[in-house]
């Protein structure tokens, strides 16, 4: 937001001179003039270097702010107090900085729909939409506590998502890391123990040290820095919208867990769409918004696909059940709800469900996967130890006899 420099005369007919941040000259003057200082000059300040543009508010802050200006606002207290208030109570700067930026737009005149929309980073589409609408209908406070609750939804979600990846991902790092320093510098050891004794190696011994060998050779280090490559390389594609595509519709056909992805695309639709339209925003605005915060490719061509049927006047069941995306359940219930007049309703109840849902798929995840890394790291960990120890066994056996 750009800063004026302004001169002016006040009521009492003194000469004051400052600053004021505001998105136009326009409203700089506006705002001045409700101080009752009559502007004489104004320019942009340009003297020194602005302060770099907010970065992004994280949800659990962004759902706190929500609720406490929900309830500020139901209190009776005047919205700008409200986002002082709020603006001094918040300790991360970069979010501070954004509430008193927007508090200042709303100070000059603009709405608090248009004066969040500035900052895309802080506050989305879904958000700024829902905003929009309380305030055209009124209902702002009660906008917000539905808001606050769907952040809060969405948190949940999220932190589900990143407990079933983050652990069998963790578990696979640590193995490799186990593995790997085992063959560079454990089994080196007993290879040079079992040469200078001049011992009958069975398979599994010199299969070991063999890939010791390899680990510790230029080879096995072209081998790790290809990973290295191959797994940036898959990043950067993934970040394109046919690498997007193409990896997101992997992770749907996956066992496990594109079953708790579907589950978790299927709550996130539901509960986003049964917010907006709630809220007032228009059904084809909710649509539109849902797919561009799915986070599956997949489900966002899906989606974008039923608004353009229901924009050409089709129903919403219809082209849900042709997607193949979302289950039949799914799409009947909507249909029930587009019968009976009752959509809002039956979104949510869907959420509410597929919640349950993935609370249940997640258990079920890491159930299923703990077992299976243990044994898995206990085999190849094992494996390498009996490997080098069953030269031992056989030269204790001839020293026995």
């Amino acid at each position: 937001m750009p800063t004026f420099t302004f001169e002016g005369v006040n009521r009492f007919g003194a000469i004051v001179r400052g600053e004021r941040s505001a998105n136009s000259r326009e409203e700089a003057v506006a705002a001045l003039g409700r101080q009752q200082v009559r502007v004489t000059k104004l320019a942009e300040k340009r003297s020194r270097l602005r302060s770099a543009a907010p970065g992004r508010v994280g949800s659990k802050q962004l759902a706190i702010f929500t609720r406490q200006l929900s309830v500020m606002i139901d209190s009776g207290l005047p919205l700008v107090q409200c986002l002082e208030v709020l603006a001094e109570q918040q300790e991360d700067k970069n979010f501070q900085r954004v509430i008193r930026a927007v508090r200042q737009s709303v100070e000059g005149g603009s709405t608090l729909s248009a004066a969040m929309q500035q900052f895309p980073k802080a506050f989305d589409n879904l958000y700024v939409n829902m905003v929009s609408a309380g305030e055209a209908g009124g209902i702002l406070d009660r906008i917000l506590q539905r808001l606050s609750a769907y952040i809060e939804k969405s948190v949940k979600l999220k932190r589900q998502l990143k407990s079933a990846m983050i652990y069998p991902v963790s578990v696979i790092v640590i193995a490799a890391g186990v593995i790997t320093l085992l063959l560079w510098k454990v089994v080196p050891i007993f290879a040079s123990l079992f040469a200078s004794m001049n011992a009958s190696l069975p398979l599994p011994t010199r299969v070991v040290i063999g890939a010791s060998r390899f680990v510790g050779s230029m080879a096995g280090l072209a081998i790790f820095v290809g990973i290295a490559v191959t797994v940036a390389g898959a990043i950067a594609w993934y970040r394109t919208p046919a690498g997007r595509l193409k990896l997101d519709a992997l992770l749907l056909r996956l066992p496990l867990v594109g079953v708790l992805q579907r589950k978790i695309a299927v709550a996130r639709f539901t509960s986003t769409l049964g917010t907006l339209i709630t809220s007032g925003v228009p059904i084809l605005d909710g649509l539109e918004i849902t797919a561009k915060t799915s986070g599956n490719a997949v489900v966002e061509r899906a989606i974008f696909a039923v608004r353009s049927e229901v924009e050409a006047g089709g129903s919403l069941a219809g082209p849900m059940r042709g997607s193949r995306v979302f289950p039949s359940i799914v799409s009947q219930m909507i249909e029930v709800g587009e019968q009976t007049g009752a959509m809002d309703s039956m979104l949510h109840k869907i959420a509410d469900f597929y919640e349950e849902e993935v609370d249940i798929a997640v258990k079920n995840l890491m159930a299923a996967m703990e077992p299976m890394m243990i044994v898995v790291l206990g085999t190849i960990v094992g494996g390498i130890v009996i490997s080098m120890y069953l030269p031992m066994f056989s030269l204790i056996g001839k020293l026995s006899h």
